[in-house]
């Protein structure tokens, strides 16, 4: 059983990349775009463009979740992402009480913990970056220029 979950996990991740990134970066579109209902506690609207650290926030959910999505630069995307959602937490939720579930802060701490998984673990099937990394090894290097060596 374990070596056909083990042939299945490629694209399971790669499942579980577009699910995270696609989550992702909706939350930066409602935030600086005011879709599907807007930021949270705006009742609708976006966040003020430039206002520390929702703005900002809100930019790195949007592309860092396209990227992860889309399965390009995965890994370096998911840093950053995981990156914004441990400061996220512990900037904005860790102020209000300890633990997530008293704080608010689950979905951050989940998204960060998502995240940091895809940076070990890459795209997985389904990725673009697999579509980049065939054509670079397919790519035949150009020969080094031969000439007669003089006696």
């Amino acid at each position: 059983m374990s070596a056909r979950l083990n042939s299945a996990q490629p694209y399971v991740i790669g499942l579980f990349r577009i699910v995270a990134g696609l989550l992702f970066a909706v939350h930066g579109a409602a935030s600086l775009f005011g879709v599907l209902g807007g930021a949270m506690g705006t009742d609708g609207g976006t966040v003020p463009a430039g206002h520390w650290p929702g703005w900002y926030a809100a930019v790195i959910q949007l592309v860092a979740g396209a990227f992860v999505l889309l399965g390009l630069g995965t890994r370096g995307a998911a840093l950053i992402a995981s990156g914004s959602m441990a400061f996220a937490y512990f900037d904005v939720h860790q102020q209000h009480a300890l633990w997530p579930i008293q704080n608010g802060g689950e979905p951050a701490v989940l998204f960060c913990w998502a995240f940091f998984l895809l940076v070990f673990t890459g795209s997985g099937a389904f990725g673009l970056d697999r579509l980049v990394s065939r054509r670079t090894a397919a790519a035949p290097e150009p020969a080094a220029e031969q000439r007669p060596v003089a006696a």
